[in-house]
């Protein structure tokens, strides 16, 4: 979730994987030669204007042969937004740059050597149009918040804004004294500089996507709530709502932590701060340092808001999608894992209580964007990024996958999926490749159905009982456009006396199929999917 507007000899292939541009299918123009180590970013922000002034230094490597620039993302000054760049530089001297159309290209005098490692450094100061946004929150009181979904790093930040390159960072942030500082990763350091100003340094070092980088300056209260499985627990809130920050976060935090912990894999990051912040809804999944909307801070536990933005930290920030076409790796996760949680911690009739919910908004999504698929096809506007079903459609296919291949199955290809991709860029492929490993199975057939194929199925079915031939005769017809779907399907009878459901499995590939199910004599009841494991729109009717 973003805002309420609306996861050895082989690990070596797989690393190589990560740093090939092949499988990228968005338009953003990526540089194959180059690979971001690190950034730091030092910030001065004030009270007397919303000018910032920044210097970056960015650590690359060069990875291919040729390479005559480094190109960063850092938006032009329009309409008095913007940011000006006065001078770039590396240890041996000022370098030559170009900044226009959003994009600073800085000029290499002879091409490097594959494997070098170099240091360039940005001065730069503006107005930030997006990206940061200053301004007062909800008691009137002046804050700094950075806003970066989805690519609105580049607004106030110069770097590689998508998410293929990832990269550590530090922020280096000098604010007037009453704020207090919070940023991705460990606390280095606070001094107070004796002029009223406070330097607050903080260093993440995990690489991260572009989005996620993240600052947030604000009148604090701060509270460290112990630690679970070794990670150190923050709330950052509002002073004036420093009573309900525990009740908000502690408990959901703790019980999310050991969720995903026990059955994914360990946390990937050094800290686990919530923060209460200005100008959005819902969350933000920032490493480390997750931004909730300011009206999430209430006495009650936002147990299943904490729960969806603590699962981004393994998928979406850990486990990032390589392509924007492919955000669903990140918003479907979420939102299945969220669900997981549900039905740990509050039994089964909760968690398919959530599916219904959710089956029930791709259908009303679907009919508002007909012909839209999960996975987008070759996204330009980033304005379309994010839809429901991304997120909920995208949930329903991991249940699904958990239904093809088997709980068992599926949980050993998660695990193996984090293992694999954490700190990495991962793709569809990637997932298929390693479910269809894990299960033995070809899921080529079932992530195109359900991943590129705009739409679901609509299924209608009419039974009866032949008691001479004691079975239950049933006709199913796939009445939705295009070709069948191939479904397999759980059929619930419900026979007086017996002592539970009887339930068979059947599978419909074609427009229509019959099947005759034994059972010794009249059911009470005949229902589809009984246990809710397919995304389909269906009826089943006695004849």
């Amino acid at each position: 979730m973003k805002t309420a507007a609306l996861l050895s000899l082989l690990a070596t292939a797989f690393a190589t994987v990560h740093r090939s541009p092949v499988e990228a299918t968005d338009t953003y123009q990526r540089q194959p030669g180059v690979d971001v180590q690190h950034y730091v970013f030092r910030l001065a922000l004030s009270d007397e204007t919303d000018q910032i002034t920044g210097k970056a230094t960015i650590q690359f490597r060069v990875v291919a042969a040729g390479v005559r620039e480094l190109a960063l993302d850092l938006t032009s000054v329009n309409a008095g937004k913007g940011m000006t760049v006065s001078e770039v530089t590396s240890p041996t001297g000022a370098v030559t740059f170009t900044h226009r159309s959003d994009r600073l290209r800085i000029a290499f005098p002879t091409a490097p050597a594959v494997g070098e490692l170099l240091t360039v450094n940005v001065s730069y100061q503006g107005v930030p149009g997006a990206g940061l946004r200053i301004g007062t929150n909800k008691y009137g009181e002046r804050t700094f918040f950075s806003l970066n979904w989805p690519d609105k790093a580049r607004q106030w930040l110069p770097m590689i804004d998508h998410p293929y390159d990832k990269a550590s960072n530090e922020f280096i942030v000098t604010a007037p004294t009453k704020y207090r500082v919070v940023a991705n990763g460990l606390l280095q350091e606070e001094v107070d500089l004796g002029d009223g100003r406070r330097e607050t340094h903080w260093k993440n070092s995990v690489p991260i996507a572009s989005w996620l980088d993240a600052i947030g300056v604000a009148q604090f209260a701060t509270s460290h709530f112990g630690s679970v499985r070794g990670v150190p627990l923050q709330d950052w809130v509002y002073h004036q709502d420093r009573e309900n920050g525990a009740a908000t976060f502690e408990t959901p935090t703790r019980q999310s932590i050991e969720f995903y912990s026990e059955h994914i894999g360990p946390y990937p990051y050094e800290k686990l701060a919530n923060v209460q912040a200005a100008g959005l809804g819902g969350g933000t999944e920032h490493a480390s340092v997750i931004f909730y909307g300011e009206a999430s801070v209430t006495p009650r536990p936002a147990t299943n808001l904490v729960a969806h933005e603590i699962a981004h930290q393994w998928f979406g920030n850990a486990v990032t999608e390589r392509d924007w076409d492919d955000v669903w790796l990140s918003e479907g996760f979420a939102t299945y894992f969220t669900l997981l949680f549900t039905e740990h911690y509050s039994g089964r009739d909760a968690f398919v209580a959530g599916l219904v919910r959710s089956r029930a908004t791709v259908f009303t999504t679907e009919q508002r964007l007909p012909g839209k698929a999960v996975i987008h096809n070759n996204l330009a506007d980033m304005s379309q990024v994010l839809n429901q079903l991304v997120y909920q459609k995208g949930g329903w296919v991991l249940h699904m996958l958990r239904g093809q291949i088997g709980t068992d199955n599926f949980w050993s290809g998660i695990r193996t999926y984090y293992t694999m991709y954490r700190d990495k860029n991962a793709s569809t492929q990637d997932l298929r490749r390693i479910m269809e490993e894990q299960s033995g199975q070809d899921l080529g057939w079932f992530f195109d159905q359900w991943l590129k194929r705009p739409g679901t199925p609509v299924v209608e079915g009419r039974w009866t009982y032949d008691a001479d031939a004691k079975a239950v005769e049933m006709t199913l017809t796939q009445t939705q456009g295009g070709e069948p779907y191939r479904l397999p399907l759980e059929i619930g009878i419900t026979v007086p006396g017996a002592p539970a459901m009887k339930v068979e499995k059947v599978e419909l590939r074609q427009a229509q199929q019959k099947f005759s199910i034994p059972v010794a004599s009249a059911p009470a009841a005949v229902v589809l999917d009984p246990n809710t494991w397919v995304l389909m729109n269906a009826s089943l009717n006695r004849q």
